[in-house]
């Protein structure tokens, strides 16, 4: 057995990174991805990263909540952990606390610190995060995953009907299979139909998919409402279209919908999960790591999805880098049953990136699978720090 392996810096970045074209949705307008970087040194020199985008309206973190969280909660955990092999590595990972002593979720905070810790370990033990899926000793939660069928999905946000059409066009050309379209505002149902003009023979004949996603636009019966209108088309799911109520609430719209409802801002933690399936509120999961609190939760609702006979979305946060992207490439390698994914934009969206070959989707939405030890990727510290809005704020232990 290896010596124990302990952390000797931590680091937080927070950083701004301008996007190529504003984003935006029922619940924001996104022109710069802010995320919030967290870094360990261990002993040996390895350094592990980890990424997190906090979002109020999802898990009710704010950046500084993150930090604050990072600095109170995890700092004081991660000075007693020196892992002898990667088996305790993951244990010390999946130890991390998703909520705080007032119940609230921590889970974008954790999000960072886990997948820095992870990153971190697998590379200095050299075992590749594949064995992560061997901890669950659940069968079939291991490679391929959903690798030969899972292929990443083309968003298209709320604006102009007709910009949103020509968009779909160009996704069309190269050969993307998966859409979703952001609705909630004045235009939805012009900017839906519009899409599904576009998109009208492959949906037919089964080639693409398509869902929309009010992020928490409406009521019960706004959403009755809309999605009654739209029973002729072919939509697959309709993601978070009600404001974060109790399930029930789920449950009510689930029994008049034509469509299978998709949780997201809903779904934070395993609680919540259970609550949606006990009200019969969940047709599908939407999985984000960020969200979620990294991989291993993350893992551990796509078990459940998995008993349960329910699909998984694995989402992102826009604006993600490549840190997140690589870490979400390593979750579709292990878990089945993923049916679409979201990130890898890499250049697409970002005008800058932590590496200097980022990672993203290629042609139809397809991508390949990362390899080697760790998260994969080689981050520059010094775009790292040119990106940073303010100094690393350093912890030795």
């Amino acid at each position: 057995m290896s010596r124990p392996l302990p952390i000797r810096t931590c680091e937080i970045h927070s950083l701004a990174i301008p996007m190529r074209r504003k984003v935006g949705h029922a619940a924001a307008q996104r022109v710069c991805s802010e995320p919030i970087v967290f870094s360990v040194e261990l002993a040996d020199g390895t350094v592990g990263y980890g990424e997190t985008h906090p979002r109020e309206y999802v898990s009710g973190e704010s950046p500084a909540d993150v930090m604050r969280s990072i600095r109170e909660i995890f700092l004081p955990l991660l000075i007693n952990t020196h892992p002898a092999n990667f088996g305790e590595a993951i244990e010390a990972a999946a130890a991390l606390p998703t909520i705080d002593d007032n119940g609230q979720p921590i889970t974008a905070a954790r999000a960072a610190v886990e997948i820095a810790l992870l990153d971190a370990y697998s590379t200095a033990f050299q075992r590749t995060l594949e064995s992560i899926a061997g901890y669950f000793e659940q069968r079939g939660f291991e490679p391929p995953g959903s690798r030969d069928t899972c292929r990443y999905t083309i968003v298209l946000p709320s604006g102009a009907p007709r910009k949103s059409a020509k968009l779909a066009r160009i996704a069309r050309l190269a050969r993307i299979t998966n859409y979703k379209v952001k609705v909630g505002d004045d235009d939805d149902d012009a900017r839906l139909r519009a899409v599904c003009k576009v998109l009208r023979n492959p949906l037919a004949s089964r080639t693409a998919t398509l869902t929309i996603d009010a992020n928490m636009a409406w009521d019960v019966d706004a959403a009755k409402k809309k999605l009654y209108a739209w029973r002729d088309l072919p939509i697959q799911a309709v993601e978070q279209p009600l404001p974060k109520i109790a399930a029930e609430h789920w449950g009510r719209l689930a029994d008049e919908s034509p469509f299978p409802l998709m949780p997201d801002e809903s779904l934070i933690t395993m609680i919540d999960a259970e609550a949606l399936l006990d009200a019969g509120g969940a047709g599908w999961f939407n999985i984000r790591l960020s969200k979620n609190g990294g991989l291993i939760p993350a893992i551990k609702l796509a078990v459940v999805a998995s008993r349960h006979e329910i699909p998984v979305q694995l989402g992102c946060m826009v604006g993600e880098t490549s840190i997140l992207s690589a870490a979400a490439r390593w979750f579709l390698q292990m878990t089945p049953g993923v049916r679409r994914a979201e990130g890898s934009f890499g250049r697409l969206l970002l005008s800058d990136d932590v590496v200097a070959r980022p990672v993203r989707f290629g042609l139809g939405g397809r991508w390949r699978p990362m390899t080697g030890f760790g998260l994969g990727i080689r981050v520059d510290p010094a775009r790292l720090r040119r990106l940073g809005v303010v100094e690393p704020e350093i912890t030795r232990f």
